[in-house]
C-alpha cells in the first residue's frame, strides 16, 4: 500500500509506522509504538492530511475513531464497523440479516457443549477462534476427531489467546476460494477486483496454515457474470446492512468466498486489504489511490472512478525456515539490494527485512518477501516472480513453486 500511496500524483510526503527496510527506500520511517496513542500522536507530530491503516489489529482497537475525534481523515472503518473481522460470530450475524449466502454454523463460549454439537451432528466441520488470531485461527476438519482436537486447541489449550474463548462450527464448504475488495464509502462501493492466495505452507496445499504464501490476480475465472453476482448478493446487502445498523463501513471490505456448486458463499470478512493479495493488486490500481481513500472518508466514492488494469500478476512469498512455527532471523539477504522494488512490472516487497549492522538487509519475520511478477499472461508473470526469486537468497529460505499454476 505504501508503495502504491507514493506513486500517487496528490503525495506531498509519506511516511511509515513502523516500517521497515523496505518502506525506508519510498517514504520516511516513522520510529513508533503501536498503540493507540502512540499512533495518533505521530499522526499530530507530522500533521498527516490523511492516515491508511493497513493491518486490521489497529482498526479493532478502534485507531479510526481516535484519529476521527482528532479531526485527521483516515481510511479505515471504526472500531464498530471493524468487527465484520474481529468477531466472526458478528460477521454470521451481519451477512445471515443481509441475506447473502451463508454456511450453517453455530457459535460456542463453553467446550463442552461445542464438543457435544460435533457428537450430535456429523460431517466435515470448519473450526474457528471468534476472534483475530493473524490469520491462523482457521481450522478445516475431515472428520469429528480433527474437530474435536481444534475444538480443544483453542478453548482450553488457547491456542489462539483470548481469540479463541469462543468458537465457531460451520460447515464445511466446498469449491474454489477466492478473495474480492471493495473500497466502502458507508453507503458507495466501488467496482469489485479479486485475487486467489494460498494458505498453506508448502506446493499442492499441503502442511500447516500461513498468513499466506503468494498470490496472483486476476483469477481466469473471474468473470463479469459471477463478479455482478457477488456484488449483488454479498457485498452490496452487506454494506446496506451495516448503515442499517448505525455501524456504516468505509475503508476495504474484503470478502473471503467458496464458490460451491449452489453459488459463492461467504467464508470470512476482512477489514483491509489481503496479505498476500495486497502485493498483486497494487501494481494493477490505475486509479489515484489517495483520490480514492478521500472519497471514502468523506462519503464521495460515487463521485470518483475506480480502474484496474488487466495485467496479471504472481507474488511469491520467501518465507523464513521452520516457519510459521519457530524459525531464526538476523540472515543476511544476497541480492535484495540490486533488485528494483518500484517497478510496476514486478515489484520486490519487504516484510520481515531489518537494516542489519553493516545497513544491508537481514530477516527479521517468518515471511519475509513477496515477489512479484507481471505480465500479459500468467505464464509470463509466473516466470518473471520466479526469475526473481531465484536471484535473491538467504540462509534457510522456503518458498512455494506453484504459486499461479491454478489461476
Amino acid at each position: 500500500m505504501a508503495w502504491r500511496v507514493n506513486r500517487s500524483p496528490s503525495l506531498t510526503h509519506l511516511w511509515v509506522a513502523p516500517g521497515n527496510y523496505g518502506t525506508g527506500s519510498i517514504a520516511s520511517n516513522l520510529n513508533t509504538g503501536s498503540s493507540i496513542d502512540d499512533l495518533t500522536a505521530a499522526a499530530r507530530r507530522v500533521s498527516a492530511d490523511l492516515v491508511v491503516v493497513g493491518p486490521e489489529a489497529p482498526l479493532a482497537d478502534g485507531l479510526a475513531d481516535a484519529l476521527a475525534a482528532m479531526g485527521i481523515p483516515v481510511f479505515g472503518p471504526t472500531q464498530a464497523a471493524a468487527r465484520l473481522e474481529s468477531s466472526k460470530s458478528f460477521a454470521r450475524e451481519v451477512i445471515r440479516e443481509a441475506g447473502a449466502p451463508n454456511p450453517d454454523f453455530a457459535v460456542f463460549c463453553e467446550e463442552s457443549e461445542a464438543l457435544e454439537f460435533l457428537r450430535s451432528n456429523s460431517g466435515p466441520r470448519v473450526v474457528k477462534a471468534d476472534g483475530l488470531a493473524a490469520g491462523k485461527g482457521v481450522t478445516v476438519c475431515h472428520d469429528e476427531s480433527e474437530a474435536a482436537m481444534a475444538v480443544r486447541a483453542a478453548m482450553s489449550g488457547r491456542a489462539f489467546g483470548e481469540a479463541g474463548a469462543r468458537v465457531l462450527l460451520e460447515e464445511r464448504l466446498e469449491g474454489r476460494e477466492v478473495s474480492v475488495f471493495a473500497l466502502c464509502d458507508g453507503e458507495h462501493i466501488s467496482p469489485l477486483v479479486a485475487a486467489c492466495d494460498y494458505k498453506r505452507l508448502n506446493d499442492g496445499d499441503q502442511g500447516p496454515n500461513t498468513g499466506g504464501m503468494g498470490s496472483f490476480s486476476p483469477p481466469g475465472f473471474w468473470t463479469p457474470e459471477l463478479c455482478a453476482e457477488v456484488e449483488r448478493t454479498i457485498m452490496r446487502p452487506v454494506v446496506t446492512t451495516m448503515a442499517e445498523k448505525g455501524t456504516p463501513y468505509r475503508g476495504v471490505l474484503y470478502a473471503g468466498l467458496m464458490l460451491t456448486a449452489d453459488g459463492p458463499k461467504v467464508l470470512e470478512f476482512n477489514c483491509r486489504f489481503g496479505d498476500p493479495e495486497t502485493q498483486t493488486l497494487m501494481p494493477r490500481l490505475v486509479s489515484d489511490p489517495l483520490e480514492l481513500m478521500l472519497a471514502c472518508h468523506e462519503g464521495k466514492l460515487d463521485r470518483v472512478d475506480m480502474q484496474w488494469n488487466d495485467r496479471q500478476y504472481v507474488g511469491v512469498v520467501m518465507a523464513s525456515g521452520g516457519y510459521p512455527d519457530n524459525y531464526d532471523t538476523g540472515f543476511e539477504i544476497a541480492g535484495l539490494e540490486e533488485r528494483d522494488v518500484d517497478t510496476a512490472e514486478g515489484p520486490v516487497f519487504s516484510a520481515g527485512v531489518a537494516a542489519g549492522p553493516s545497513g544491508r538487509p537481514v530477516t527479521s519475520g517468518g515471511r519475509v518477501l513477496t515477489v512479484v511478477g507481471g505480465g500479459g499472461s500468467i505464464e509470463e508473470a509466473r516466470e518473471r516472480a520466479y526469475d526473481k526469486v531465484m536471484e535473491i537468497s538467504f540462509q534457510g529460505a522456503h518458498w512455494r513453486k506453484d504459486i499461479g499454476l491454478t489461476a
